[in-house]
């Protein structure tokens, strides 16, 4: 069964799929090592990680695809990947569909800002025309094909437009036969219960730490028909925080000691050292 096929059978439990979000294959891993049902490869995280830059547009398709192709090989779970804007017209978005169901992910969803986009949380977004957003989705559609891979459409027009103009928007995509509709760029409950109230069908939430809607559990999400929450940066600003107390630890006391709470071992199981040594055994030189 693809990891796709594994996400749909999840999705029609009627239970919310919650997916953290992973800068890294490293940090996938331990995503799936917690017990979550699906990984999310989060934009953000990933421009960080590479680039150590905003998510300002600067990765481009082959190195978005790459990431998202490492962390399918890194775990067993269903990878959501943030495909941008598909990265240029309909051929870029027909290749960008194509490479992704090659990757092995389960799930990928394109925006509808102006290229080059920016973080749903920025200030500043531009949005294309519904209509065209709309094409380019079913482009995508088309682009699937008979594969597994989902198709979430993504608006950013709730920082940009208004909870009014999010909410059609996303009633539009819905039209074009995409799996999933997701409004990002949501900051307040108020905003979550409007789209939860003014869009029926299927639908992602992206909850984000610092703003207000971490009151809301993954149950309430559930219960307002969400099918699946995304936590995008919750494990990247923890690392954030660890490794600069590390650091400084490190830089003050002049040793490592009581720096960090994990281990050589923990990290050895973590990237599954011993089934390498075991596979080394049974076929090395020896």
């Amino acid at each position: 069964m693809t990891t796709a096929k594994t996400l749909r059978t999840a999705l029609a439990s009627g239970r919310i799929v919650m997916a953290p979000g992973a800068m890294d294959s490293l940090s996938a891993r331990l995503v799936e090592r917690a017990g979550f049902p699906a990984v999310y490869m989060t934009g953000l995280g990933a421009t960080a990680s590479r680039l150590g830059t905003p998510d300002i547009g600067l990765l481009t398709q082959t190195e978005m695809t790459e990431h998202a192709r490492n962390m399918a090989r890194a775990v067993s779970i269903p990878i959501i990947a943030d495909a941008d804007t598909g990265y240029g017209g309909p051929s870029n978005i027909h290749r960008t569909v194509r490479e992704h169901v090659q990757a092995g992910v389960a799930a990928i969803h394109l925006e509808d800002q102006v290229a080059p986009k920016r973080c749903g949380q920025l200030a500043g977004i531009k949005l294309i025309d519904a209509e065209e957003a709309a094409a380019r989705l079913r482009c995508a559609v088309e682009a699937r094909g008979a594969d597994d891979l989902l198709i979430i459409g993504r608006t950013d027009a709730m920082p940009a437009a208004g909870a009014e103009e999010a909410i059609r928007r996303a009633q539009l995509y819905q039209q074009t036969g995409v799996d999933l509709v997701f409004v990002d760029g949501i900051k307040t409950i108020r905003e979550v219960e409007a789209v939860a109230k003014g869009i029926p069908g299927p639908k992602v939430v992206s909850i984000v730490d610092g703003n207000e809607t971490v009151k809301l559990t993954a149950r309430d999400l559930e219960g307002m028909g969400f099918q699946v929450v995304l936590y995008a940066v919750t494990a990247l600003f923890a690392a954030i925080k660890s490794i600069d107390t590390a650091l400084s630890h490190l830089k003050a006391a002049g040793t490592p000691a009581g720096a960090s709470g994990a281990t050589y071992a923990d990290l050895c199981a973590i990237v599954d050292l011993p089934w390498h040594q075991g596979l080394d055994e049974r076929y090395g030189k020896g």
